[in-house]
């Protein structure tokens, strides 16, 4: 197993087996890596290592590595450029997720406001403009973070999903058709309009495992469930111990099953003084605190991109970072976690090689 990590200041790689972990040194530093993927190829052929750095010096780009962080591609563009006609310029790579429909297809997710598409790997990409041409991107604000396209779902059946800080969900029968909103039920409790059409605050969605219709959302103000692919949603929230958070986690093939990490919104502390993980099993109709092994007196959030899950010997690996530089692992789909490494910067992303 190996984990890519990306954080304020560096890039760096951790490979676990029944002896441990090996924390690589930083591969990449000076930079701020706020996303980081690891995109399949051939049977014989290590995954392409893909992040989104933002050098102080050279400004944000996408870099790749098909030799595990040894030699890196890195385009003279940045790979990712807007046209001169937008009146924009490139802040940060939010998110990079290749498509699991298409080979050597990557989506990225920037700021400002953003979809992007790669057809040769993550070497160039090119504006979708739908999206970007949206009649409620001039409304769009950007959240504490920053305004960007944070969470991107290619799904099965072409459509797509997105996720926005400060603008919502939005949907596409095909990613190039027409972008609608995708809100409806979602309340926003610090603005005058309770339920608007869009500029919820939506920190992170999952689609479900077992029911691809289904789609679950970490918002400002609680846990939202869709069962129509977004057309409607509904609060799930855990009672305890808190309602906000920046990650939701759905199994990869297991339907109903997923994860949050509570944080407490005044302090922007875990509840309690205790990283926590809460479980539900039953799609959000109840939740219980599951992570044997993560710390007690921790004070530290996991932000959006830097938790992820996917499917392993039969059940599910999930490794999230903190803000103080911890990154924690689990091989039995969060019932117990160990620790992989401590110290480092403030971790941004994190995602498991498939």
């Amino acid at each position: 197993m190996r984990i890519a990590i990306g954080t304020r200041k560096g890039l760096w790689t951790a490979a676990g087996d029944d002896a441990g972990w090996t924390v690589s040194q930083p591969i990449k530093q000076m930079a701020e890596f706020s996303s980081v993927a690891w995109m399949p190829r051939g049977d014989d052929e290590p995954p392409r290592l893909l992040v989104g750095a933002r050098s102080w010096f050279w400004g944000p780009s996408v870099l790749t590595s098909d030799d595990d962080g040894a030699t890196w591609s890195e385009p003279d563009s940045g790979g990712i450029a807007f046209p001169e006609d937008a009146d924009a310029a490139l802040e940060r790579i939010w998110n990079i997720t290749p498509d699991p429909r298409e080979a050597d297809v990557v989506w990225a997710g920037c700021e400002p406001h953003s979809l992007w598409r790669s057809v040769d790997g993550g070497h160039q990409f090119e504006l979708n403009t739908a999206l970007w041409d949206h009649p409620h991107h001039a409304e769009w604000m950007p959240g504490a973070g920053g305004g960007a396209v944070h969470t991107i779902v290619p799904r099965a059946d072409g459509s797509m999903l997105v996720a926005m800080s400060t603008g919502g969900v939005y949907r596409s029968a095909d990613s190039d058709a027409g972008w609608v909103a995708a809100n409806r039920g979602i309340r926003v409790d610090f603005q005058p309009e309770e339920y608007p059409e869009f500029n919820q605050c939506v920190h992170r969605i999952a689609v479900d495992g077992g029911d691809p219709s289904r789609v679950y959302a970490q918002n400002h103000g609680g846990v939202y469930r869709s069962d129509d692919s977004g057309d409607s949603w509904s609060p799930i929230t855990p009672e305890v111990p808190n309602n906000f958070g920046f990650v939701v986690m759905a199994h990869p093939s297991q339907g109903d099953t997923a994860w949050v990490v509570p944080i407490d919104a005044e302090t922007m502390f875990p509840p309690d003084g205790r990283l926590q993980l809460l479980r539900t099993d039953d799609a959000g109709e109840t939740w219980s605190e599951t992570g044997a092994g993560l710390p007690e007196n921790h004070y530290a959030s996991v932000l959006r991109d830097a938790a992820h899950v996917i499917e392993h010997d039969g059940d599910a690996a999930i490794a999230f970072g903190t803000r103080n530089g911890c990154v924690f692992a689990s091989l039995d789909g969060g019932s117990t976690f160990t620790e992989v490494v401590s110290g480092l910067p403030d971790v941004l992303s994190v995602r498991i090689s498939p």
